[in-house]
């Protein structure tokens, strides 16, 4: 994997865990988002190694485009927008099984646990409402969201 190694083997890894119909990028989004927090609170760095930007509906990866594009141009997911109740959604498939060998211990159960509570619990819109707290307020719109105080993953408690 080329620039985004890190996040690029966490976002391959998180779509081969899921379901298409269950995965489109807003979850993809909170799932990379609430799994980077959690790990920062305990281990004091991020499983991807991205950066977040306070957007509208939450924080997203900054370059989460970036490494969507990358995997499916090494042949490794293909994504499609569809629709999905009158809007439209991209939903993403694996193609091959993702390499876990460069994941720290404790990453894969903290990435599992935001699969479960993200994709089980919650729709996109239900899931947004979450990250609406205090780590998301802490910065402008379109700026890099400080990681650190807790409150984005006490919020995903499972």
């Amino acid at each position: 994997m080329a620039r985004f190694s890190k996040l690029n083997a966490t976002v391959h890894y998180i779509i081969s865990r899921c379901q298409p119909e269950d995965l489109g990028a807003t979850k993809l989004n909170k799932i990379l988002w609430f799994a980077d927090v959690a790990y920062y609170e305990r281990f004091g760095k991020t499983i991807t190694g991205d950066e977040y930007v306070k957007r509208q509906f939450g924080p997203v990866p900054k370059h989460v485009p970036m490494a969507t594009r990358e995997l499916e141009d090494e042949g490794l997911i293909v994504s499609k927008e569809v629709e999905y109740f009158g809007k439209s959604k991209r939903e993403f498939w694996s193609l091959r099984e993702a390499d876990i060998s460069s994941f720290e211990p404790n990453s894969i159960s903290i990435i599992d646990q935001m699969i479960t509570w993200v994709c089980d619990d919650h729709t996109a819109k239900t899931i947004s409402n979450h990250t609406h707290d205090l780590l998301w307020e802490s910065a402008e719109m379109g700026e890099v969201i400080p990681l650190g105080g807790g409150s984005a993953y006490r919020a995903a408690e499972i």
